[in-house]
C-alpha cells in the first residue's frame, strides 16, 4: 500500500511517497531516476526525515487527473494523446533500461501540464506493488464522454481485454485496439459488423464488408448469415433469436446505463434550473400581489401564510467579494475552479501571481470548502496556508488569499 501526501517546500510542490524499507540508494534505478532528464517522468529525489526514507516528486505547475477531471468528461482527443504518451514512456524506459512495471498508473499519480497538454508519471525504483492500471480504467469508465459512441466502445474494449489478459495487453495490443478512435461512425459500424461476422463464423467464411462495393449488399449478407449474434454458422435460428433476446452483460451494459444516467442527470438539472427560476419569479411577485389585497387584514393574512424569508435563506447564493465589497463571482455551481486560464477556470483572476488552475471551491451537503489545486504561490484561508490538494471548510466572512489576490466568502 502506498503512503502518499502532498507538501510544499520553498517554491515547489511535491508528492512524497514513504518507502517501507530503507532503500539501497546506490543501485542503478535509484541513481538513474534521481539524475533526472527522462522524458515524461516527474523529477524525483530521495530524502530522509526522522530516519524514514521518502521519494519526493516535483509536481509544480501540473494537475493530477483525479483532481482536475473530477467534474469533467474526457474526450476522444485526450485519450489519443494519453495513449501516444503511454507508448513514448515505454520507449523511454526501455532506452534507460528501467522496468516499466515500476510505473504507477493510478489517476491520482498521473499529472498533466494543462497549458502544454503533456502527461507526467511517477516511477518507483524496484516497486513490487499494484500498477494501478485497473484503477485508471475505472476512472476512464466514470469520466468518458458518453456522447461519443466510438470512444465508449474503445474504452469498453480496453477494459475487457485488460481484465482478460492483464499487463500483457499493454505491450502492443492496446495500441492496435486504439486505432478504432481514428474511424468515423460509418466506417466503425461496418468494421464492427465485419469482425462480428468473422468471429461468429469461426473463421470458416471470410467476407470483408469494408471492401465490398455495395455496402447495402454486404450488410444484407451479414444480416442473413448471422445477424443475431450466435456462435457458429448453421446454428438453429430459434437459438439465434433466444441468444439475441438475452440481456446484455459486462461493461458494455454498464456503459449504456451510464450514458442513460448521464442524460437523465442533465434533464434533471435542467428541470431544477427551470423550477428555481420559476420559484424566484413567484417570490419576487409575492409582495406585489399581497399589496393589492383590498383590505389591510387581507394583506396581513396573506403575508402570514408566506414563508418568504425561509425560502430566501434556502436558496441563498454565496459570492466571492473583494475587500472593498465588489462582487467577483457567484457560487451557483457545486464546483468552481479559480485561476487565470481561460477555458479551464470558472472564476478568472487577472493576476500574474495566480496559477492557471489555482484553487477550487466545492459545495458538499450545503457546506462550502476551499481546496488548493497545486498552486505555485499557495492558497490561504484566514492567513493559514493550505497544502497542495488540502481542503478546508469555509464560513461566512472567511478570507481567501490566492497569490496576491484576496477574496471574501459571504
Amino acid at each position: 500500500m502506498l503512503h502518499t501526501e502532498y507538501v510544499k517546500n520553498l517554491n515547489c510542490n511535491y508528492e512524497r511517497i514513504l518507502l517501507e524499507e530503507k532503500p539501497e540508494e546506490n543501485r542503478y534505478q535509484y541513481c538513474i531516476v534521481g539524475r533526472g532528464g527522462i522524458k515524461r517522468l516527474l523529477p524525483c529525489s530521495l530524502r530522509y526525515i526522522n530516519n524514514e526514507a521518502y521519494l519526493y516528486y516535483d509536481i509544480s505547475s501540473t494537475q493530477s487527473l483525479s483532481q482536475f477531471y473530477a467534474g469533467k468528461s474526457i474526450k476522444r482527443e485526450w485519450v489519443k494523446d494519453f495513449l501516444w504518451t503511454m507508448k513514448q514512456i515505454r520507449i523511454e524506459l526501455e532506452r534507460f533500461l528501467l522496468d516499466e512495471s515500476n510505473l504507477l498508473w493510478y489517476p491520482e499519480q498521473i499529472f498533466q501540464d494543462l497549458e502544454k497538454k503533456d502527461f507526467f508519471f511517477l516511477y518507483i525504483p524496484y516497486y513490487n506493488g499494484e500498477s494501478g492500471f485497473q484503477e485508471l480504467l475505472d476512472f476512464l469508465v466514470e469520466h468518458v464522454d458518453y456522447e461519443d459512441d466510438v470512444l465508449v466502445e474503445c474504452i469498453y474494449t480496453f477494459y475487457e481485454q485488460y481484465k482478460a489478459h492483464g499487463e500483457v495487453y499493454l505491450k502492443e495490443q492496446i495500441f492496435e485496439d486504439a486505432r478504432q478512435l481514428d474511424a468515423g461512425p460509418a466506417e466503425k459500424a461496418l468494421k464492427t459488423e465485419e469482425e462480428g461476422f468473422n468471429r461468429r463464423a469461426g473463421g470458416t467464411q471470410t467476407v470483408n464488408l469494408l471492401d465490398t462495393a455495395d455496402t447495402g449488399t454486404a450488410a444484407a449478407v451479414f444480416a442473413s448469415t448471422n445477424m443475431m449474434g450466435t456462435a457458429a454458422v448453421g446454428t438453429d435460428m430459434a437459438d439465434v433469436g433466444e441468444e439475441y433476446n438475452k440481456p446484455k452483460k459486462g461493461l458494455l451494459y454498464f456503459l449504456e446505463n451510464r450514458r442513460k444516467k448521464q442524460q437523465e442527470e442533465r434533464a434533471h438539472l435542467q428541470k431544477q434550473t427551470e423550477e428555481m427560476t420559476a420559484a424566484c419569479a413567484v417570490a419576487e411577485m409575492t409582495p406585489y400581489t399581497a399589496f393589492r389585497q383590498e383590505t389591510k387584514d387581507d394583506y396581513e393574512e396573506e403575508m402570514g401564510k408566506t414563508v418568504y424569508m425561509e425560502e430566501q435563506e434556502e436558496n441563498k447564493v454565496y459570492y466571492l467579494f473583494t475587500r472593498e465589497g465588489m462582487p467577483v463571482y457567484a457560487l451557483k455551481k457545486d464546483s468552481v475552479i479559480i485561476g487565470k486560464m481561460q477555458g479551464e477556470a470558472d472564476c478568472i483572476l487577472s493576476d500574474n501571481s495566480v496559477s492557471r488552475i489555482h484553487a477550487r471551491i466545492t459545495k458538499e451537503k450545503e457546506e462550502f470548502y476551499v481546496e488548493d489545486l497545486n498552486s505555485t504561490n499557495g492558497t490561504f484561508k484566514n492567513g493559514l496556508r493550505l497544502q497542495p490538494y488540502e481542503k478546508r471548510k469555509l464560513a461566512a466572512e472567511d478570507e481567501i488569499r490566492l497569490g496576491k489576490t484576496i477574496l471574501i466568502f459571504r
